[in-house]
């Protein structure tokens, strides 16, 4: 029976990541790869070129099932809690792939992935819920870049160090604290917050549902100003 080559190459991501899990230095070997599937060297190098490329490969692979993933969760009338749900699948993810995900955020990576952006995109489409509801004390951007930049670190930090990083609730510490800084959900204004969170709901409702009244030029103009207020005004988190 011939094996196809996206068989073939479906056949050794899977080799790879076994062996990249069950490895104590978080490395493969080609050679054991290629013998885990029955085929020589020269396969694995028609397909990935060389070790580099397996790599590159297997890391393109764990950011595909972790987008996948995250598309798939349920999405509810409540973005917050729709943002907390990610926050845990996330370090969920980690959990169940620890090598590979060591290997997806690896700084020593040669080739940097796109499925990041992607990922960063996710989230912020998730904020830009909360910024519609009134919910969201920063600006769509900053407020991502915090999150998701939290979200890995805690990750990174349980999968390499977990005799330091062991407190059972040290991720819902962190998240929760993460989120205190970006969003408002107490339900009640405070004159304390200034005009920020105003502004980027307002901004979001614009971007969501441009009212007929404005024309291109109107709308851009104002969410530059908007964009600006919520720049300038947004309020110390720490």
């Amino acid at each position: 029976m011939t094996v196809t080559a996206p068989t073939l190459r479906s056949r050794m991501l899977q080799a790879a990541e076994e062996q990249l899990a069950a490895s104590a230095d978080n490395d493969i070997s080609t050679r054991a790869v290629c013998e885990a599937v029955g085929v020589g060297q020269p396969a694995l190098y028609r397909i990935f070129k060389d070790k580099a490329g397996l790599l590159a490969a297997l890391v393109d692979h764990g950011f595909e099932r972790y987008v996948d993933r995250k598309r798939s969760l349920e999405q509810t009338d409540d973005p917050v809690a729709d943002l907390r749900a990610g926050w845990d699948d996330h370090i969920a993810f980690a959990r169940e792939n620890p090598a590979t995900y060591r290997l997806m955020f690896s700084p020593t990576l040669t080739r940097r992935p796109a499925a990041p952006q992607v990922i960063f995109d996710l989230l912020a489409a998730t904020l830009e819920r909360c910024a519609r509801d009134g919910t969201l004390r920063l600006p769509v951007g900053p407020a991502a870049q915090r999150i998701l930049s939290a979200n890995v670190g805690v990750a990174l930090a349980i999968l390499v160090n977990p005799e330091i990083y062991s407190d059972p609730q040290l991720s819902a510490g962190v998240r929760d604290a993460v989120f205190a800084a970006c969003l408002d959900t107490a339900g009640a204004p405070d004159v304390t917050r200034g005009i920020a969170p105003t502004a980027i709901q307002l901004a979001a409702q614009l971007r969501g549902a441009p009212p007929a009244e404005l024309g291109d030029e109107e709308r851009h103009l104002m969410l530059k100003w908007l964009g600006r207020l919520s720049a300038e005004s947004a309020p110390d988190p720490g």
